[in-house]
């Protein structure tokens, strides 16, 4: 598809990226992006998709570049840390995510700062890699519900697969790129949360609307795959993040 111009103005260093890393997907992938129709053309909303693949993130947002609408990303504030790494993520304005501090709600805050600039907010849900054993989306931490509520912003729900051929879950190199791998990306009709909106602080209301959210997600990602998901997603078990992360 042609690419569609980015109206909403963007730090030189976004610009700078989209022009170098772009022409790289372009050259190792193919493409079918489908259900752009769903993404609004202007104002701020919320994108959430499942996450199986280390460089998911790109092909999330060349497919959301490529629509017109440059994500801004909530990321692991670790990656904050690296040097150059980090100094590069701020200046493109993505945001950290401080999980289990006393620092935590301050990604909401920022996110809910950047949805009324207009912005495009990018989450992945479950947090971090899933842990299913055949890459179906797992249970989600409930952030995207309670970003969602606390800002009234439109949830955008995204699936996606074939990242897993560019770099599989856990891999150290890349897979065969000369077969330039297909990726599917696919966006769907907001998610309805209209009737928990006013329980913005109850918990139990995050926690549906994340559901809602992953269960649109999962339809999505199971349309992709043309198969059928499991009956209930995946629950990490405690301490398993930490052993993949440090493997």
């Amino acid at each position: 598809m042609k690419r569609r111009p980015i109206t909403q103005k963007l730090p030189w260093s976004y610009d700078l990226v989209i022009g170098v890393v772009r022409p790289v997907l372009l050259a190792i992938t193919r493409r079918e992006w489908t259900g752009g129709e769903h993404l609004p053309p202007e104002g701020g909303f919320i994108v959430a998709s499942n996450h199986y693949s280390e460089v998911d993130p790109f092909m999330l947002g060349h497919y959301l570049v490529d629509h017109g609408r440059a994500p801004f990303f909530l990321a692991k504030s670790a990656l904050f840390e690296v040097p150059v790494v980090g100094a590069a993520l701020r200046h493109l304005q993505q945001v950290p995510v401080y999980r289990a501090t006393s620092r935590a709600g301050d990604a909401l805050v920022e996110a809910e700062k950047a949805l009324r600039e207009g912005k495009c907010v990018a989450i992945m849900p479950e947090g971090t890699l899933t842990r299913d054993p055949d890459l179906w989306p797992m249970r989600a931490r409930p952030g995207v519900g309670r970003l969602a509520l606390a800002s009234g912003a439109p949830v955008i729900p995204v699936g996606q697969w074939g990242a897993q051929e560019v770099l599989a879950r856990y891999a150290r190199r890349p897979g065969n790129l000369l077969k330039r791998p297909v990726q599917k990306v696919k966006a769907g009709p907001p998610v309805d949360l209209s009737d928990l909106l006013d329980r913005a602080d109850d918990p139990r209301a995050q926690i549906e609307a994340t559901a809602r959210v992953m269960k649109a997600i999962t339809a999505l990602v199971a349309e992709l795959r043309g198969e059928t998901p499991p009956d209930r997603p995946y629950v990490m078990k405690p301490g398993e993040q930490d052993r993949k992360e440090r493997s």
